[in-house]
């Protein structure tokens, strides 16, 4: 393994108490939030409601949007412009509107008056062409057998329908979902100016189109979110018993705690910043789980090493040194991995947003709750029971006058007792 370090002497746990005070500001500010916010936000996937994904050709006044959905009784929804490095122009928002009742006819109802508030707002209404931003692959193909433009006698419907689909390709790949001239249509293959006429006068081009609508009720809501809590519970739960067999229960206790640590920060972090609970990061807080937790483990396997090689070393000196042995391998592992996730952040797009930021602040709190919570926990547990002077010495090893003969056996697995 390539070496960072070249035999680090590091005292970790002399800097416990440092440890303890970081994290109880980053815990206390988080939590603070959280409280004052009046619990963490959630997305549609747990709150329920109906989610509306618009892009407008030109970049929206929120005012004047807001305003539209208030006309239609739909004040309480909330706008969230989308933005990426890769598009930073993108022109899109999310709007969503909360579901009040288990009904999913009601939350069918709220999408409606979205799109109606949409067409109100933005003058589409008014015009008794269609929206050609809004065609589907099949109402082009219909529209273009009956117009019949290319003067097709043969297979009709099978070249239309082929035409419609590279049409309405161009709209959302090149124009982004919403064509503003359409005389662009004019570099699609096959799109003849008797087409192009066609179109022309059959169709307007609305401001906007809409991308995605998603409708999720409350009830579906509440129950993904009580399933996603006790996921994440028996996954502690495994890992507490396998650790517990594996080396002691201490160990396994100081693991979860160092882990629930890691959760509530991150929790903390997304109240701090605003970002939304969904089922995605809900799959990031578990891959943290198991990041972090495999961490831990390394450490504490290597503590175990060293309690057969230096019997007499006193304890936190030995945590130590275990510490410092497995360092340079935590440092790559642990930075290459967080750089891979930074740029999912940074050029993820907004989709992914929020399940790597989960993974951003989750490597950095998980990499440092490994030696700055979990071994420091065991270490205060070894002290508080007398085994502060020497790794194999205490209320383990009787009245020996050594300790050398129990340390391989307290801290070996279970089925080595």
């Amino acid at each position: 393994m390539i070496e960072l370090f070249k035999q680090p002497n590091i005292n970790w746990m002399g800097k416990a108490k440092y440890f303890y005070a970081l994290s109880g500001i980053l815990l206390l500010a988080g939590w603070t939030s959280i409280i004052v916010n009046g619990g963490l936000r959630y997305g549609i996937d747990f709150k329920g409601g109906t989610n509306v994904d618009v892009r407008f050709a030109q970049p929206p006044n929120v005012d004047k949007l807001r305003s539209g959905l208030v006309a239609q009784g739909l004040g309480n929804t909330e706008i969230q412009s989308i933005s990426d490095i890769s598009n930073p122009s993108s022109n899109e928002v999310l709007i969503f509107v909360e579901g009040k009742t288990q009904d999913d006819s009601d939350l069918d109802a709220s999408r409606v008056k979205v799109l109606n508030a949409l067409n109100a707002t933005y003058g589409v209404a008014s015009s008794n062409k269609p929206d050609f931003n809004a065609a589907t692959p099949s109402s082009l193909a219909a529209f273009l057998s009956e117009k019949d433009p290319l003067f097709l006698s043969v297979n009709a419907g099978d070249r239309y329908q082929q035409l419609a689909k590279r049409i309405l390709d161009y709209r959302d790949k090149v124009s982004s979902g919403v064509l503003t001239n359409f005389d662009d249509l004019s570099k699609v293959g096959s799109v003849t100016p008797p087409v192009l006429t066609a179109i022309k006068n059959n169709y307007a081009l609305g401001p906007f189109a809409i991308r995605n609508v998603e409708i999720v009720g409350p009830k579906v809501g509440a129950e993904l979110r009580s399933q996603a809590i006790l996921v994440t519970l028996y996954a502690l739960g495994g890992m507490l018993v396998y650790i517990a067999f594996r080396f002691e229960w201490v160990y396994g206790a100081a693991a979860v705690l160092a882990v629930f640590h890691d959760v509530l920060i991150t929790l903390g972090f997304f109240s701090l910043l605003h970002f939304e609970i969904s089922l995605t990061v809900i799959a990031a807080l578990l891959t943290l789980v198991g990041y972090s937790m495999n961490d831990t483990i390394v450490i504490f396997d290597r503590i175990r090493e060293n309690s057969r090689l230096l019997r007499k070393e006193p304890f936190a000196d030995l945590v130590n040194k275990s510490i410092n042995q497995t360092l340079s391998r935590t440092i790559l592992t642990s930075g290459l991995t967080f750089l891979t996730v930074l740029v999912l952040f940074l050029m993820g797009g907004q989709v992914l947003r929020a399940f790597s930021f989960a993974l951003v602040v989750g490597i950095v709190v998980g990499t440092y709750s490994s030696f700055g919570i979990a071994a420091p926990l065991v270490v205060a547990w070894n002290h508080w029971r007398g085994r502060g002077l020497a790794a194999g010495t205490g209320p383990a090893a009787g009245n020996k006058t050594s300790g050398s003969e129990n340390v391989s056996g307290r801290l070996a697995p279970a089925g080595r007792r």
